[in-house]
């Protein structure tokens, strides 16, 4: 069986996108941007718009029953991977815990927006499936 996740508002709704999806066991959790509730991109640099995106990660997760301990793979894109890296790694470290889950981290040449500098997707185990 396969069911959709979405919050409200669902900012995702317009772009015929799905935020998450339980199905097989996990929630997979579509890419999630530093945008707030409406769709806008929050202020400041890379940490604010990373903080958010990892928020959104929760968020989608939440609505789902499920928490940010319950990812096992996660996917990290970054438009700048030199001079953002280390944020990457606080980012990490201030969201997720030891087991940390398997991680993909790609530099890209753009994501949705041209003011986007990062963009993070999750796989979750659903700890409520049968």
């Amino acid at each position: 069986m396969i069911e959709r996740i979405a919050t409200a508002p669902d900012w995702y709704e317009p772009y015929r996108i799905s935020q998450a999806i339980r199905a097989g066991g996990f929630i997979h959790v579509s890419g999630q941007a530093g945008i707030d509730e409406h769709g806008r991109t929050v202020p400041g640099g890379f940490l604010d718009q990373g903080r958010r995106a990892f928020q959104n990660v929760e968020r989608v997760l939440a609505a789902a029953g499920a928490g940010l301990s319950d990812i096992v793979k996660i996917g990290i894109f970054v438009r700048d991977m030199a001079a953002d890296l280390d944020d990457v790694i606080r980012l990490r470290e201030e969201f997720l815990s030891e087991p940390y889950p398997a991680d993909t981290l790609l530099e890209v040449s753009s994501l949705a927006r041209p003011d986007w500098r990062i963009e993070v997707e999750a796989v979750a185990i659903d700890r409520g499936a049968r």
